[in-house]
């Protein structure tokens, strides 16, 4: 018999929210893309960031780049002042997906690599994010996907059951390690695309 999916759990940038630095930093770079990506790969960079989302400072953030990159401290601040620019809107397709869920009655959680300092801008400012059941944040927890430990913290957590939970992850690294635990793993890539494969596990 075919194991019965009962709860969806949702990745948040790039699933549900429009998160991308580039929104900010192409308005303080005016139009020099080039320098931009510079920046974006050299100074806050990817690994940079992730220290964050797995639980470190932005103070200390700041002070790891402030003496390499003086000239560009303001750049720097940037990350962490006008954070909400890095997020002009939700993806709202799968917002959609959300609603329905929960008119249908499915349990809904929050699974996301996030800072801890920059969440509660975003709650804020998208009421979605209060219909979950539950959030997980690395930022919190000091640990991130796709380490394994994060996953189990949200199964524990919550009671729920691997084999009844499906993750959605704009990476497919994360929603490839979830399945590593039981869980169905869906690597999104369109609203659209997503409600094609809930619907083939019968939520939609």
């Amino acid at each position: 018999m075919a194991v019965q999916r009962r709860v969806v759990v949702f990745d948040l940038g790039g699933v549900l929210l429009d998160w991308n630095p580039r929104h900010l930093y192409r308005k303080l770079f005016r139009g020099d893309d080039a320098a931009m990506e510079t920046f974006l790969s050299e100074v806050c960079s990817p690994e940079w960031n992730e220290r964050q989302d797995a639980g470190r400072s932005f103070a200390e953030a700041v002070a790891e780049l402030a003496p390499k990159h003086p000239d560009k401290l303001h750049l720097i601040n940037a990350w962490r002042e006008r954070f909400p620019e890095m997020i002009p809107g939700a993806i709202e397709g799968t917002v959609d997906v959300l609603r329905e869920l929960m008119s249908s009655n499915v349990p809904v959680y929050a699974l996301s690599n996030w800072s801890a300092e920059t969440f509660p801008s975003a709650r804020e400012r998208f009421p979605f994010l209060a219909w979950f059941d539950g959030i997980v944040l690395s930022g919190a927890e000091r640990c991130m996907k796709p380490d394994e430990r994060i996953f189990r913290i949200l199964l524990d957590r919550y009671d729920l059951a691997a084999g009844e939970t499906v993750f959605i992850d704009d990476n497919p690294r994360n929603a490839h390690a979830a399945g590593a635990l039981g869980i169905h793993g869906i690597h999104f890539q369109s609203p659209d695309g997503l409600r094609r494969e809930l619907g083939e596990l019968g939520f939609m």
